[in-house]
């Protein structure tokens, strides 16, 4: 369905969780997500792996060896890399990864591409995933109370999508790019109950999710949503209070202000507009010594 049609017709349903999963259905299309979940239903593939994650990026070369070493310590088994015409390092640091079948790789031209990005790969390896995460390179997935992501999946395994908290960490004061990793360098975080915490990034089911309404929630085909707490979502993310205390989501969205100036340069997934300077001293929170 048309966009803009679709923002219509979900705009006048007053619940907001109810209003969200809707403007994902009709964004993917009523019919076309009827048919598919009686397909689902139907197809009994076991996945070959227990948790991925989808992400696409945009000269981002220089932190995917750490992004994706920690996530796959943490339990990832497989990344699905959408690469927005990236000019820099980024195929020759994924090269090895590639090969050894890590990493699939596709290279995803264009402006606005990022929920194109995340149709694809929800349409592409739906039955190959019991989990996908879906999330962005500067963010970093921390499970707190478990051994590692899929200990912690486990026990969600009733829910369709499972939200998961921010803690954003600000600069640590750092002006210009210094040798080390970002969870090395930047130990500086807001405090847990800061408004941009309520923000959230999904980890869903897709055989029970169709696609993403947007770059945090999931449209839902069955079944519910529910917090780290696993407790069933009856607010949006903007009204509930965050979690941090089982796992969270370290996110990372300036780094030094040099980092930010060149995140700055390389636009926006959703949108064509730059982010504006004042970005920088919104998400500079550095309250907390980690």
């Amino acid at each position: 369905m048309n966009k803009v049609l679709a923002e219509i017709i979900a705009g006048v349903i007053p619940h907001k969780m109810t209003r969200n999963r809707w403007r994902g259905l009709l964004r993917y299309g009523v019919f076309k997500a009827w048919k598919l979940k009686r397909r689902l239903k139907r197809d009994h593939t076991p996945p070959k792996y227990y948790l991925a994650v989808c992400a696409i990026a945009k000269n981002e070369g220089p932190y995917f060896k750490e992004w994706i070493e920690w996530h796959r310590r943490q339990g990832v088994e497989k990344f699905y890399i959408y690469d927005n015409e990236s000019t820099d390092c980024t195929r020759e640091v994924l090269a090895p990864y590639i090969e050894s079948g890590l990493v699939e790789y596709c290279y995803w031209p264009g402006r606005k591409r990022q929920l194109a990005a995340y149709d694809d790969c929800f349409e592409r390896h739906r039955l190959e995933t019991r989990w996908l995460a879906v999330i962005d390179l500067d963010e970093f997935i921390v499970p707190v109370k478990d051994r590692n992501i899929p200990e912690f999946l486990r026990r969600m395994e009733k829910f369709s999508v499972v939200e998961v908290n921010w803690l954003v960490y600000g600069s640590s004061g750092a002006k210009t790019r210094e040798p080390g990793g970002v969870m090395e360098r930047f130990h500086r975080h807001s405090l847990p109950e800061h408004r941009l915490n309520t923000h959230v990034k999904s980890i869903a089911d897709p055989r029970r999710v169709c696609t993403m309404v947007g770059c945090h929630e999931a449209a839902r085909l069955s079944g519910k949503a529910a917090d780290s707490h696993g407790v069933p979502l009856k607010k949006g993310f903007g009204d509930r209070k965050p979690q941090q205390d089982v796992i969270r989501i370290n996110h990372y969205a300036v780094k030094s202000y040099e980092e930010f100036l060149g995140k700055r340069a390389r636009g926006r997934a959703r949108i064509n507009t730059l982010r504006d300077f004042s970005y920088f001293d919104q998400y500079d929170l550095n309250d907390i010594e980690d």
